[in-house]
């Protein structure tokens, strides 16, 4: 667990402002509209307390810079729709930290998960709305942390790699990958999810192209990913694909790539690795589990397509504990 003090941005000088959810907010980057959507708490909602403190929580903003959450969304979503699947902008208010959620570009909406440098209009998005959000409202920019879920899993596994100096922790939700190159500027804690019965991503490696196309219909292209179509492999727990990403995470962070298994619910195995402090790599499998963002009932409602839902875990709140306890 990291210590010390809040780092304010620019913005705590301002007023205090109140509660919003889901408002659309717009910002041009190199000549390009874009847009996210922000949730912040009350401005008597108290921020949650800082890695390390005692005592009672942190005062209220402006006062108390708050986390800040970027939370990505999935292949053909959309910043609308995976705020309803996340449902992090509900434990934002409730807990006292900023969640923004951007929306991508394109037809299906997505991510350009493409190493460019500079020059990934994304990645200047993200930068872009890192600063507005920083001059806006008050955040503890020692605290910000981004979480995605499919190809917003993608993407947060590009900005472990290109913005390691911005984010003190990372979630991958059915989709952390390893970006080549990766030129990290420091070990990047990261939590992953990802289901065993994954019909899109498979466990194992590949995708599912008949279930991705049921899903795109016309909407387009398949977005960023990879071009294997099916599996008939049993599944292997320490096998290639997700298992073997996530490994490679832990020996990039300086873990023993030996990892530990335990059986947290019935559906779920949590995997750890020893790690240095504060560099932490956990992986939750689930047994059966779908292409799906845990706990959601976004996610339970079109399980026909995407497969089984668990409600033994809250990839959420689980997100949320896990980055509390990190910071830059």
């Amino acid at each position: 667990m990291a210590t010390g003090v809040p780092v304010p941005s620019s913005g705590c000088a301002a007023a205090r402002g109140t509660a919003v959810t889901d408002e659309r907010q717009g910002i041009e980057v190199a000549g390009t509209a874009r847009w996210y959507l922000l949730t912040t708490p009350g401005p008597d909602t108290p921020s949650p307390r800082y890695p390390g403190q005692t005592g009672a929580a942190s005062p209220p903003a402006p006062s108390g810079p708050r986390p800040l959450v970027l939370d990505f969304h999935g292949l053909v979503e959309g910043a609308v729709i995976h705020s309803t699947t996340s449902m992090f902008g509900e434990l934002g208010q409730k807990d006292g930290f900023v969640v923004a959620f951007p929306n991508g570009t394109g037809t299906p909406v997505k991510w350009d998960t493409t190493y460019q440098g500079a020059s990934n209009p994304d990645l200047q998005f993200v930068s872009a709305m890192l600063a507005q959000l920083e001059s806006n409202l008050c955040i503890d920019t020692s605290r910000v942390y981004a979480s995605g879920f499919s190809d917003g899993a993608f993407m947060v596994s590009l900005l472990a790699c290109t913005m390691s100096g911005q984010f003190a922790g990372i979630a991958a939700v059915s989709g952390l990958q390893t970006p080549t190159p990766c030129p990290t500027r420091r070990r990047v804690p990261i939590i992953a999810f990802h289901g065993t019965a994954d019909p899109i991503l498979f466990f194992n490696g590949g995708v599912g192209r008949a279930t991705l196309g049921k899903i795109l219909g016309s909407a387009g292209s398949t977005g960023n990913a990879p071009t294997t179509t099916t599996t008939t492999q049993p599944i292997a727990l320490h096998g290639s694909g997700y298992p073997a990403t996530v490994q490679k995470w832990a020996v990039r962070n300086g873990c023993d790539p030996r990892p530990s298994d335990t059986r947290v619910a019935g559906e779920v195995i949590l995997r750890s690795y020893g790690c240095p402090t504060g560099t932490d790599v956990a992986f939750y499998i689930i047994l059966g589990g779908g292409h799906s963002w845990p706990g959601s009932a976004f996610s339970r409602s079109i399980s026909s397509l995407t497969g089984h839902t668990t409600f033994e875990i809250d990839a959420t709140r689980t997100i949320w504990t896990f980055f509390e306890r990190f910071r830059l």
